[in-house]
């Protein structure tokens, strides 16, 4: 039997080291990742190479990730690509937009990585790990 590819998650968090960390555990999880710190290259690298899921800050240094989201919806025409929103933004009107900009999912920081993980399987359609 052929072994399954994994799946393919671009981080896209300007905190380049809990984007490193976050990097680190989902590779441990038998992910392939790939972390941008902006919007932009984060852009210009989903156009060109296809992905599972985007896991997506909303304060960005170039552009903002409601902008990112919006753009990738586009991109992945139209919710082909699950979108989780992970960012320090908890108000529950910050949830709203979120969701309004096209988050599958929207988890705030900071998070438990358990919690993360079970939302990842989940939106990718995969039975979470015991």
């Amino acid at each position: 039997m052929e072994a399954m590819k994994p799946k393919r998650i671009m981080i896209v968090e300007d905190d380049e080291p809990l984007a490193h960390l976050l990097k680190l555990s989902l590779e441990a999880e038998g992910f392939e990742v790939e972390v941008h710190t902006q919007g932009v290259p984060a852009l210009r690298y989903a156009a060109d190479h296809p992905l599972d899921l985007v896991i997506l800050d909303l304060k960005l240094p170039d552009i903002s990730g409601y902008d990112v989201a919006k753009q990738l919806r586009r991109l992945y025409h139209p919710w082909v690509l699950p979108l989780l929103m992970l960012t320090g933004l908890d108000k529950p009107v910050d949830q709203l937009r979120g969701f309004a900009h096209g988050a599958d999912a929207y988890l705030t920081k900071p998070y438990e990585p358990d919690e993360l993980l079970k939302t990842i399987t989940l939106l990718l359609g995969e039975t979470a790990k015991a």
